[in-house]
């Protein structure tokens, strides 16, 4: 089984969108940006799962990272 929330590459404008379960929840450019959108999502206390690869998978880029290189 794969991560549920997925934060994809940094796009060239900068920032990161984000999937949970497939579906697109948004763009993040910081964490409070990715910790919105989870708590959108239903997870309220998402702050400590953001390194927990069972539940977030970071793709392309370094974790926390949302600047294009």
């Amino acid at each position: 089984m794969s991560a549920p929330i997925v934060v994809h590459p940094p796009q060239g404008s900068g920032g990161r969108r984000v999937t949970v379960h497939g579906q697109i929840v948004g763009l993040a450019h910081d964490d409070r940006d990715l910790l919105e959108f989870l708590r959108r999502a239903g997870l309220p206390d998402a702050e400590s799962l953001l390194d927990d690869s069972t539940w977030v998978l970071w793709r392309g880029g370094r974790a926390h990272h949302y600047e294009a290189a």
